[in-house]
């Protein structure tokens, strides 16, 4: 929360051919890969060793804490006021973490034993920049946001993600963000298409987007004006419209983005009346968004149209424990998580065919700075 409050003050892997997927199969994630488990993963950025913290999900939604496991890497200990620290591929086979105390990011195996979930350490490669908070996957390619310090400047860095969960440098595909001053980077992510790359910036409430080429190499960003203040966190549907929250306009926007470089409002800024909007999620099928309030310890929730256009559903969909931050629902919608930073705690909702959200339960001990959320 003190990240937030700063922010709000101061405002992959290679697919080599697109038209190979049969050669991008034998180098990235495999296709076939099924942990067959049920989880949901926290992390809890400690200085003194980064460890993913797992729980196995029951089929009414409830959690149970399984074990700790380390990334091999350093936590800095304090809110990264980020989304997107923790990320998974498709096929649920890796699950990536940032270490942004030691600059890196770290690669885990997601498996089971009786059903129980358990990661395996396969990773860990400096991150291309400093303070990395955000990670991107599409097919074989991964991005890292890294946020920079007063010496080194913001950027994003490219990598390749082979079959045995190494990560390799994408010669060419570090870019740097809207500034060499300071941008309060919050989040990176793919289009669906893995066309194109987003990053939002908190301080300078810019939104860039960098178009991706056939070989997973990012170009230099193409710099949009965000229309509310304080671009955070956002998801993008399963048609492309990309939906942003504005932390300090208390808002969400959707936007049309295309690889020709075209970037129009769909709908802008959209009040949700609660106090900081950060982190946002959309449902599978793209009917309903959702985004925490950090500040209001609520969750809002949208309707999201056809052609992208947000209408406020319920300004409080569910109330929460204090500093509500990360979200992640589970792969076909049925349930949604959120991470209580507030309170170190997790909460778990289950979504309704109307979109509205029923509690299920309050769970966990999490420590102070804890960060990122994924759900299987």
């Amino acid at each position: 929360m003190r990240a937030l409050g700063i922010a709000l003050l101061g405002a992959a892997v290679t697919l080599v051919v697109i038209a190979s997927p049969s050669f991008a199969a034998s180098v990235g994630p495999s296709a076939t890969w099924e942990s067959g488990v049920s989880a949901v993963f926290t992390m809890t950025n400690s200085p003194v060793i980064n460890e993913i913290v797992a729980y196995e999900r029951s089929s009414t939604g409830s959690l149970t804490w399984v074990a700790n496991f380390s990334t091999g890497g350093l936590g800095n200990g304090a809110s990264l006021a980020d989304q997107g620290s923790l990320a998974i591929t498709a096929n649920h086979e890796w699950l990536l973490a940032v270490d942004a105390g030691s600059n890196q990011v770290s690669v885990l195996r997601v498996g089971q034993t009786d059903g129980v979930p358990t990661l395996t350490l396969a990773d860990v490669v400096e991150s291309g920049g400093i303070l990395p908070v955000s990670i991107a996957i599409h097919d074989a390619w991964v991005y890292v946001l890294n946020d920079g310090n007063s010496i080194s400047p913001g950027n994003i860095a490219g990598f390749s993600l082979n079959s045995t969960g190494q990560l390799n440098p994408l010669a060419g595909s570090t870019q740097a963000l809207s500034t060499s001053a300071t941008t309060g980077a919050a989040q990176i992510s793919f289009n669906p298409a893995g066309s194109l790359l987003v990053v939002t910036e908190k301080a300078t409430s810019l939104i860039d987007v960098f178009a991706v080429d056939s070989h997973g190499v990012a170009r230099a960003a193409t710099v949009h004006a965000s229309h509310g203040s304080t671009p955070y966190g956002f998801a993008f549907t399963p048609h492309g419209q990309l939906v942003v929250s504005e932390a300090a306009s208390g808002s969400l926007s959707s936007y049309r983005v295309r690889d020709n470089g075209y970037f129009h409002v769909i709908s802008g800024s959209i009040t949700d009346f609660q106090t900081a909007p950060c982190w946002v999620v959309i449902t599978p099928g793209g009917g309903y968004a959702y985004t925490t309030n950090a500040v209001s310890n609520t969750i809002s929730s949208y309707t999201v149209g056809g052609g992208g256009r947000l209408h406020l559903l319920q300004a409080v969909a569910a109330a929460t424990a204090a500093g509500p931050t990360d979200m992640a629902l589970t792969g076909v919608g049925q349930f949604l998580y959120v991470r209580d930073s507030g309170s170190g705690q997790l909460e778990g909702f289950e979504v309704q065919p109307n979109g509205t959200l029923s509690w299920i339960e309050t769970t966990g001990t999490l420590p102070s700075g804890d960060e990122g959320l994924v759900a299987i």
